[in-house]
């Protein structure tokens, strides 16, 4: 009897993600059929509607208020409206990412997105030089758009990614990404393997890394402490290569700017290997700087602190 309920338990789940699958996929398609910005105005609408209504706005609240204890509830609540508003536009966007595009021979000139020229000038050289970097960014604006802008710019590039549960939706990902995006790596056992394996080639290896990572290493956000994942600064010491962040900024008028840092100097031991956890902490500084210029454009609506890991700094102070 048991067996026979995993099996309907089992074929339920795959019909469940069949239907789901297929369910999103129309979505976003029928998506491609609006104009970018009016959809990408819809959406935010909606965000903005119903996000308020869901557990996630709480944690969003409670959030902002220990990052910013300075700042009135009316500070606080329209904080968290752009932060809805920022999700809802990058889930209409996702549809039409091959639609965002530029020129980058004239990126000043471009519709959608824009360059200074320190950054245009950084990335001709990580073009040029044929060695391998790491690139961090964080879930801030429209968070797909720079490994696009790389795979513009003829870099040899990867990106790390969390595979989508259905298994439709990823084929479709995959599908419609990988020649505007790079190699596209999903997040599991190969992972490691595969990225070694880019960089050993000469490729540029791109990951978020602003959420929290159960198994991480402790570094201070917002003058609280979280678990950051460690995998960026263990590749940078052990392929010895450069790091850099890069950022997407959403102006006004459906535009944005991508920025791109010069390489950022890791901390290291008394034998000059990087270490890991202070090279994480220095990442996830750079990180907090780029969300206090425009915190209503990151993500605060997921769990990036967790009680546990205050009490394991208290128990020990």
């Amino acid at each position: 009897m048991r067996r026979i309920t995993r099996r309907l338990r089992r074929g339920f789940k795959r019909t469940s993600e069949a239907l789901i699958g297929i369910i999103t996929l129309g979505l976003l398609k029928g998506m491609r059929l609006i104009e970018t910005d009016r959809i990408a105005d819809f959406a935010g609408w909606m965000a903005r509607t119903i996000g308020p209504l869901l557990r996630e706005n709480r944690i969003g609240r409670a959030n902002l208020t220990s990052a910013f204890p300075e700042k009135s509830k009316a500070e606080i609540d329209a904080i968290l409206r752009g932060s809805w508003d920022n999700l809802g536009r990058v889930g209409a966007e996702f549809a039409h990412l091959d639609r965002l595009d530029f020129d980058a021979n004239h990126p000043a000139q471009s519709a959608r997105i824009e360059f200074t020229q320190e950054t245009t000038d950084r990335f001709q050289r990580l073009s040029d030089d044929g060695k391998p970097a790491l690139i961090f960014a964080a879930h801030l604006a429209n968070w797909e758009l720079p490994a696009i802008c790389a795979a513009t710019y003829k870099l040899d590039s990867a990106v790390l990614y969390r595979r989508p549960n259905i298994a439709g939706i990823d084929r479709w990902l995959r599908e419609t990404r990988a020649s505007g995006m790079g190699e596209l790596i999903s997040t599991g056992l190969e992972a490691p393997m595969k990225i070694a394996a880019a960089l050993e080639r000469g490729a540029h290896v791109g990951m978020l890394v602003d959420q929290y990572y159960v198994r991480g290493v402790p570094v201070t956000f917002f003058g609280r402490r979280t678990m950051a994942n460690p995998l960026l600064a263990r590749l940078a010491r052990h392929f010895d290569c450069p790091i850099h962040g890069t950022r997407i900024v959403r102006l006004p008028d459906y535009r944005f700017r991508l920025d791109l840092t010069e390489a950022i100097s890791p901390t290291r031991d008394a034998e000059g290997k990087i270490d890991i956890a202070g090279t994480m902490q220095v990442i996830t500084s750079v990180i907090e700087g780029w969300i206090r210029e425009h915190p209503e454009q990151w993500l605060w609506l997921h769990r990036r602190w967790r009680p546990e890991d205050q009490q394991a700094v208290n128990a020990r102070s």
